[in-house]
C-alpha cells in the first residue's frame, strides 16, 4: 500500500494512482540520526518523476513501466554534495570540499538570542555573507556570531536581514508557522501547482528515442534545488542548457553535484545583447526553469506570462524558497531557511534546534519541480497549452513534516558500500569524479546522464 504522502503528491497528477504494483518503494527511516523521515520524503518525490516518466513513455509506446525507488538510496541524494570524490595525488578517492563551504557550515546554526529565542542565519555566497556581518557588526567566526546574535532579539533580527537583503529566519515550531499569514497561505496550497497559463496547439512527444528526446531545457538556476530539477529532465533524456552569469558566484560542491548530463553557457541579463540571446534562446525552448524571487523575472520581461506570448507552449517552472502570494514571498532563503521556518530545526535537535543533516528540502522541491515540469509536459502533448509549474523549499519542508517523525538513535548512517553501490565515475569538465548515479529504476527506460558535468561556461549560448 502506498503511503498518504505519496498520494498527496499523486494528486496533483489527476489521474489518480498508479495500478497496484507498478510503484515499489523499498525500505524506511530512519537513514540519518533525526526524527524525520528524509529518506521516505525524497523517495515519495523521485517515485512521482518515475510515474510522471512512464506516462509519457506509454503516450510514446502504449506501454507503462514498473518504477521502484530504495528509501536508503533517496537520501543519499540528499547529501551527494557531501559524496562528490576527486582522484588524489595517490590515485585515491578524496572527499572533495572547499574552504568556503566548510566556514558556512561553522556559522550557518542556530544561534541564541537575547529573548531566548533562536535565530538561523544564513552565510553562503560572499555577498549574502557580508550583508548578515554588516548587520550583525560582527567577525566572521562562530564566536563573534554568536555574541553579536545574543545582543538581538530574534524578531527584530529577522526584520533588519531581510532589510539588509541577507538571509536568516527565527527557528519556529511548526504550530507558529501554520499560525503565520504566510504559513496559514501555503497549507491551503497543494505540495506543488502545476498551472495552465495559455492555449497552444498541442505538442506531441517525439515517437523516438528516450522519454524527453528533444525536449530543450533552459536552465537559469543555480544551488540547489532548480539546479536538481534540471538534472532530473537530463537523466531521462532531455537536452539541457545552463545559463549563468560569470560573475555570479557558485558553489562548487553543488555545481559537481547538479550538473551531470547538461551542457553550460555564460549569459547575463544585466547586458542587453545577452538578455536578447536568452529571448531568443527561448523561442525553440519547451521548459524554462527560474530561481528567483518572486518579480525578479518580470522586471526582465520574463515572466510566465510574457514567456507564453514568446513560445506558446511553453512550461515554466518557478522555484522559491518561500512561495509565491504570501508576505514573506518576497525574502531570500535556502535549505537552511526553510527548516528554521517550518520547524524542522526545531525538532531535529535533542537539547537545542538542530538542523536536518541532509539538505531534504532543496533535494524533494527539485525533484518536485521535475515531476511538474513532466506532467506539464504530457498536457501539453494531449491538449496544448503553456504551464507554470511552481515550488518551494517552505513547502517541502512543511510536506516533511505532515509525514510525521520515527524514532532513531544516533548511529544511523549509510555505509561506505551502500553508496560505493549506487556510485559512478565520470571525467567531466573538472575531471575524474566519483559521485551518485540515477537512483531511480525503471524497467524500461532506466535513467542515465548521456554526458558529464561540463565545466561552466564551456558551451556556445545555442541549442
Amino acid at each position: 500500500m502506498m503511503s498518504t504522502s505519496f498520494e498527496e503528491i499523486m494528486q496533483v497528477r489527476g489521474l489518480g494512482m498508479p495500478e497496484p504494483g507498478e510503484v515499489t518503494i523499498k525500505g524506511q527511516d530512519p537513514v540519518f540520526p533525526n526524527p524525520f523521515k528524509i529518506g521516505e520524503a525524497t523517495a515519495n518525490a523521485i517515485a512521482a518523476v518515475g510515474v510522471a516518466v512512464t506516462d509519457i513513455q506509454e503516450m510514446k509506446t502504449g506501454r507503462r513501466q514498473n518504477v521502484e525507488v530504495d528509501v536508503r538510496h533517496a537520501a543519499a541524494t540528499c547529501i551527494g554534495s557531501k559524496l562528490i570524490r576527486t582522484r588524489g595525488p595517490s590515485g585515491s578517492w578524496d572527499l572533495f570540499s572547499t574552504r568556503e563551504m566548510n566556514h558556512m557550515r561553522t556559522l550557518t546554526h542556530p544561534w541564541l538570542c537575547k529573548d531566548g529565542r533562536w535565530f538561523m542565519p544564513h552565510f553562503n555566497l560572499p555577498h549574502l555573507h557580508d550583508r548578515v556581518i554588516e548587520v550583525l557588526k560582527c567577525e566572521s567566526n562562530a564566536e563573534s556570531v554568536s555574541k553579536a546574535i545574543s545582543e538581538w532579539d530574534s524578531l527584530d533580527l529577522e526584520e533588519a536581514i531581510a532589510e539588509a537583503g541577507a538571509c536568516g529566519s527565527v527557528v519556529r515550531s511548526n504550530a507558529e508557522w501554520l499560525r503565520h499569514p504566510h504559513g496559514a497561505m501555503l497549507a491551503k496550497r497543494p505540495v506543488l501547482e502545476v498551472t495552465k497559463i495559455g492555449d497552444s496547439d498541442p505538442m506531441p512527444f517525439n515517437p523516438d528515442g528516450r522519454p524527453l528526446s528533444g525536449i530543450r531545457v533552459l536552465d537559469l538556476t543555480r544551488i540547489l534545488a532548480g539546479p536538481m530539477a534540471a538534472r532530473t529532465l537530463a537523466e531521462h533524456g532531455a537536452d539541457v542548457l545552463m545559463v549563468a552569469a560569470e560573475r555570479l558566484p557558485q558553489v562548487p560542491e553543488h555545481v559537481l553535484d547538479t550538473s551531470h548530463g547538461k551542457r553550460s553557457c555564460f549569459l547575463d541579463f544585466d547586458k542587453s545583447e545577452d538578455l536578447a540571446t536568452i529571448r531568443q534562446l527561448i523561442k525553440s525552448t519547451d521548459v524554462f526553469s527560474q530561481g528567483y524571487r518572486s518579480g525578479v523575472m518580470d522586471h526582465y520581461g520574463l515572466s510566465p506570462e510574457q514567456l507564453h506570448e514568446m513560445r506558446p507552449g511553453i512550461v515554466y517552472i518557478s522555484i522559491s524558497c518561500f512561495g509565491y502570494g504570501g508576505p514573506l514571498s518576497s525574502r531570500r532563503g535556502w535549505e537552511q531557511i526553510s527548516q528554521a521556518t517550518t520547524g524542522i530545526v526545531l525538532d531535529s535537535g535533542m537539547d537545542k534546534p538542530k538542523l536536518a543533516p541532509a539538505a531534504v528540502c532543496d533535494y524533494t522541491t527539485g525533484n518536485l519541480a521535475a515531476y511538474g515540469a513532466l506532467l506539464a509536459l504530457a498536457r501539453r502533448a494531449r491538449e496544448g497549452g503553456s504551464y507554470h509549474v511552481r515550488v518551494s523549499l517552505c513547502q517541502s519542508g512543511m510536506f516533511l513534516y505532515r509525514m510525521g517523525k520515527v524514532a532513531y538513535d544516533l548511529t544511523a548512517a549509510l555505509s561506505e558500500a551502500e553508496v560505493e553501490s549506487i556510485s559512478m565515475v565520470s571525467n567531466t569538465g573538472y575531471g575524474e569524479l566519483k559521485h551518485l548515479a540515477p537512483v531511480l529504476r525503471l524497467s524500461e527506460t532506466q535513467g542515465c546522464w548521456d554526458k558529464p558535468a561540463p565545466k561552466l561556461g564551456s558551451s556556445a549560448p545555442a541549442w
